[in-house]
Order: C-alpha cells, then structure tokens, then sequence
C-alpha cells in the first residue's frame, strides 16, 4: 500500500495518500515501526491484516518521481502491479470522499503517472481520497 504525495510537503491536501498511510499504520498498531529504506527511497513498516501481509510504503521522493519508489519496492518485496494499492488525492473529488478505482489511466494524476511509468503496468488499485479543488 503505496501513500502518494512529496515528502517534504507534508500536511497539504496533496500529500493526503502519506497521512492515510500514517492512519493506518496506527490501526494497525505499527505506527512506531516505520523505518527509512534506502534501497527503495521510502520510509516502509511491515504490517499484518486479515491473514494478509502488508508493505506500508511511503516514497521520500516528489509526487512526480514517487513510481520509482514504488517501483523498487515491488521488486524488493517481490511483488507485481496487481498487487499494489496506491492511496492518493483527487481534486475532481468532493473534500473527504473516496473510491476504489482498478487500474486505468492516471487521470493527470503525476504520482500515478509516474507509478504507471515505472512499472511498466497500470493495473494498480487506487484509493481516491478527494481533497476537492480550491
């Protein structure tokens, strides 16, 4: 499960998919088992849900370059596109709504264009958290 945003910009609406990740490493009571991963560019904690295990990832890198975090994270855990969920902001979205899409086009969507880029795929499913438009 991939946060999309830029690292540094944390707290705007557009780094939202960072702070979904940051809520649900607490409810999965890994909060404190983030950990900065060279190899992947990202800070990453394991966690456990439903029998299922999970790769928490958050690229430390701009929106526009986060794929190749993603990327490398997927090769690292052995994981294929399919596999990956992608939790990021959509303007078109009222504040505070959200939706599942599987795969398709990244809508002008630069983080999810850089996923789609570098893995090659864009048979990822997204969590669209809406941040509305200004």
């Amino acid at each position: 499960v991939a946060g999309l945003g830029n690292y540094g910009l944390r707290g705007t609406r557009h780094s939202v998919g960072m702070a979904v990740l940051d809520r649900l490493a607490r409810q999965l009571e890994v909060a404190n088992g983030w950990r900065a991963d060279r190899r992947c560019c990202a800070d990453v904690a394991l966690a456990a849900a439903h029998g299922l295990e999970l790769v928490l990832l958050k690229p430390r890198r701009l929106m526009n370059l986060n794929g190749l975090s993603v990327a490398s994270a997927a090769e690292i855990y052995s994981l294929r596109p399919e596999d990956i969920y992608l939790v990021h902001d959509d303007l078109d979205k009222a504040l505070g709504k959200v939706a599942f899409k599987l795969g398709g086009s990244a809508r002008g969507h630069n983080g999810v264009r850089s996923c789609i880029s570098a893995l090659h795929s864009n048979e990822m499913t997204r969590l669209r958290v809406g941040i509305g438009r200004p």
